[in-house]
């Protein structure tokens, strides 16, 4: 009869299972979710021109995405956590794929701007949920790591999405239609397929997982139900209201508005911004924005893996934040040499993508049960209020001064004050644990 496995080796497999099980799935997911949310970036080189669209029209249609996207991302979260992940990630992925490949038949700003509306509704609580998720199957101190292989489908998806995206610009000759409603089309497809296989493929929590052993599932339901009644015996109570009142989880939401704020200042205008560089044709743009994003995905796994292995956050977050901040800046001294700029938005792009995985660590370790399903979508939505934003602040100053510095040095501004919002924030944090621990040791004695 054969030997129970060792602790060490159990844990070490179970994991291992997990991982391969959902990650690579999860990273599709998300690699389509972002394509589809700022394809319109690349569409924008010449869909702009063809609907008569201005960077301020372009920037505001951009950015009415996360009205919708921020107004239902908890009420959703919270029906996520109720009914599994396998049902409502599932219905998120059909709806916005629906969505996605309707912007095809936008006419004017309009319908630009409701299309991008519906799509924010549409896909409300999708990434907070896979944050969730996560929660459910990964112990915390193997979560970086886990997070940031999730997340690295950001940079992947301009990494592989830049070139696809430019090449189908040149499907003009099709059927009648320009290349950019080919785009939205072909691109929406894989969500609506995939939709269909998360019904049937995701599994909702750790004790329903057929495809690991009995041992496994005991160990894995047990270890992650223990880390959950210690984050529980914390001071602060995590139900819905609580979470969404709590200190922490709204300044968490202010430090990752400036990380937000990054990304889709890059996901949103860097093609344009390359593409002011001198005469290119799209797909020269598509290879640039691609190489800066590839620079950006290794950044992000090398940063998460370093933060595990050390167990450290608050330095590896800063420390990207900071590198982010001084490469925008820098980039306003630089844009008249393409190399140059290239490199500092390079650097601006290792430095947003490694500080997204370590951000997440943070108001994980504090929040559990249906207060982390509100908790976590309502710093996401506090975060991507930026989307709104920053695409349209920098469109509106494009057009009022004729450059990108000035809004790429208010992101740099704000990823300064981010980075010592963060610093705050969770020395803060230390102090009221330690507080709460000595209250209850001497209360127990």
């Amino acid at each position: 009869m054969p030997s129970n496995p060792a602790p060490d080796e159990l844990r070490t497999c179970t994991l291992k299972a997990v991982t391969w099980r959902l990650l690579p799935f999860m990273m599709l997911l998300y690699f389509i979710a972002y394509l589809d949310r700022v394809n319109v970036g690349f569409a924008a080189l010449t869909m702009n021109a063809d609907l008569g669209l201005s960077a301020t029209v372009y920037g505001l249609g951009a950015g009415v995405f996360f009205v919708g996207y921020v107004l239902f991302e908890v009420p959703s979260n919270v029906l996520l956590h109720k009914l599994g992940a396998r049902i409502w990630i599932a219905r998120i992925m059909l709806t916005w794929g629906l969505l996605s490949g309707a912007m095809a038949f936008i006419t004017g700003p309009t319908s630009f701007y409701i299309v991008r509306f519906l799509l924010g509704v549409a896909e409300a609580g999708f990434f907070p949920g896979m944050i969730l998720y996560l929660t459910y199957w990964f112990p915390a101190s193997t979560r970086v790591k886990v997070t940031g292989l999730f997340m690295v489908a950001i940079p992947l998806s301009a990494t592989i999405g830049a070139p696809i995206s430019s090449a189908l610009l040149g499907l003009d000759w099709l059927g009648g239609m320009k290349g950019w409603q080919w785009m939205f089309i072909l691109e929406a497809a894989p969500a609506i397929i995939l939709g269909f296989v998360v019904f049937f493929y995701l599994t909702d929590r750790p004790e329903r997982a057929e495809w690991l052993t009995a041992e496994q599932r005991g160990w894995l339901a047990a270890e992650m139900e223990a880390e959950r009644r210690a984050i529980a015996a914390q001071a602060t109570p995590h139900t819905l209201g609580h979470a969404l009142r709590d200190p922490r989880v709204i300044g968490f939401g202010l430090v990752y508005f400036s990380i937000v704020m990054g990304s889709y200042a890059l996901g949103f205008w860097l093609p344009q911004i390359v593409k002011g560089f001198g005469a290119m044709s799209n797909m020269e743009v598509g290879l640039i924005t691609s190489a800066v994003n590839a620079f950006g995905t290794v950044a992000m796994i090398y940063w998460a893996y370093r933060s595990d292995k050390r167990q450290e956050r608050l330095g590896h977050f800063m420390a990207a934040a900071l590198l982010s901040a001084v490469a925008f800046g820098a980039f306003t001294y630089v844009q008249a040499t393409p190399i140059l700029a290239v490199v500092a938005l390079t650097f601006a792009a290792m430095g947003i993508f490694g500080a997204l995985p370590v951000f997440w660590a943070q108001p994980t370790s504090f929040l559990s049960g249906v207060g982390a399903a509100g908790g976590i979508a309502l710093i996401n939505s506090i975060g991507n209020a930026a989307g709104y934003f920053g695409p349209f602040a920098i469109g509106y100053l494009k057009d009022a001064t004729g450059s990108f510095s000035t809004g790429l040095l208010g992101i740099a501004a704000l990823l300064v004050t981010s980075a010592l919002l963060a610093a705050t924030l969770v020395r803060r944090s230390t102090t009221r644990d330690l507080a709460a621990s000595t209250k209850q040791a001497s209360t127990s004695a």
